[in-house]
């Protein structure tokens, strides 16, 4: 079977249709869980790979509310920035003190750059 590839469209999201709508109601919680374990394009994520999606999340909602880019961010705040895009690209996992590092720059950036300025 050949491989069908196609652009998304952020202005113009797939639709379902009735048919599919309706199907989609009548499942309960449980035939959703049975229906993504059966999925053999849906594989199960691994604790590893939900704690590399986490890390990577953190690390880039910090970035973006500083509004920095990856270079940016790591000089301003001190981090490597090969550590950083492999954080963000989800290469490692952030040791408890770089998270809750960057959990702080996340609600209080100008905080954190005052202190660091000191």
């Amino acid at each position: 079977m050949p491989t069908i590839r196609f652009a998304r469209d952020a202005d113009h999201p797939p639709r379902f249709t009735a048919k599919e709508l309706a199907r989609l109601d009548a499942m309960t919680p449980e035939d959703v869980e049975a229906a993504a374990r059966d999925d053999a394009d849906n594989p199960p994520l691994t604790d590893r790979e939900l704690a590399l999606m986490t890390s990577a999340r953190i690390v880039r909602d910090a970035r973006r509310s500083a509004g920095l880019s990856q270079a940016q961010f790591a000089r301003r705040f001190r981090i490597n920035h090969a550590r950083l895009r492999d954080l963000e690209r989800g290469r490692s996992k952030a040791d408890s003190a770089l998270t809750a590092y960057l959990k702080v720059i996340a609600s209080a950036p100008d905080t954190v750059i005052a202190a660091l300025a000191q």
